[in-house]
């Protein structure tokens, strides 16, 4: 009897902790879709909806190390207009605890980008607070 009430507490909690392992994956899709939505659609505003407002992307530009705010380079770059022509994937999303990274595959008619996010989970909310990406052409 002892035994069995055992197996069921440690089935439960393995449950609990794979739904919110679930929640937290939705919750990560639904941050980066935000990101993915709002550049596809010329849409700072949602976009802005997936980066803290400290986060930085990171890429070589020619043989340069750049660093920039994200949200600063988004707000320049994003101009209102008709939806971009390109299609985009989330390749993989990694969680562990308050962290998590997502690989997204952004692809345009003549090259695509490849896009690394790390995210924090900050006050229960998950939010974008590096970016790294390579560009290449096809």
């Amino acid at each position: 009897m002892k035994r069995t009430i055992i197996i069921c507490l440690l089935s439960i909690n393995v449950s609990l902790n794979t739904l919110a392992q679930e929640s937290d994956y939705n919750l990560v899709e639904k941050t980066v879709s935000y990101y993915l939505d709002g550049g596809t659609n010329n849409d700072f505003k949602t976009l802005k909806k997936a980066f803290h407002p400290d986060a930085r992307m990171k890429f070589i530009k020619g043989e340069s190390y750049t660093e920039v705010n994200a949200l600063e380079f988004f707000e320049k770059a994003i101009k209102p207009g008709p939806k971009q022509n390109r299609t985009s994937i989330i390749e993989q999303i990694n969680i562990a605890g308050n962290a998590a990274n997502a690989r997204l595959r952004i692809d345009y008619p003549n090259f695509y980008f490849i896009d690394y996010m790390n995210l924090l989970k900050i006050d229960g909310e998950w939010k974008i607070v590096n970016k790294i990406f390579h560009r290449e052409n096809k």
